[in-house]
């Protein structure tokens, strides 16, 4: 996660990390942030059952919540997006992608 922090911050976004589900949705609960960037491979809670606490909670239901994953299969990103992902990023990352795919889902907002 760092090479993705470092990579946003130098494009101008400001960054949050958490290591765990649990301290992501916390995190987003007080920061509401623009978008959440959210590996599928967490400890305590995973990604989707993070991404549904997420949308259960009024103050972030809408952020936009792109996945992060290994899970390259075929149909992986349609599960994702049936989940309630807005988007989907698939390691390993390629940088100017991920930037496309983040500038994409801040709604042309400045960082």
């Amino acid at each position: 996660m760092k090479l993705f922090r470092d990579v946003l911050e130098a494009t101008g976004y400001r960054t949050l990390e958490a290591t765990t589900g649990g301290q992501a949705v916390k995190l987003a609960a007080e920061h509401a942030p623009d978008l959440v960037l959210m590996d599928i491979q967490l400890p305590d809670i995973d990604g989707v059952e993070a991404l549904g606490r997420l949308r259960a909670d009024e103050w972030t239901a809408s952020i936009p919540v792109l996945a992060l994953t290994a899970q390259a299969m075929q149909g992986d990103c349609e599960r994702f997006l049936a989940a309630g992902f807005d988007g989907y990023v698939s390691k390993p990352v390629n940088i100017t992608e991920l930037v496309g795919t983040v500038r994409q889902h801040c709604d042309g907002r400045d960082p």
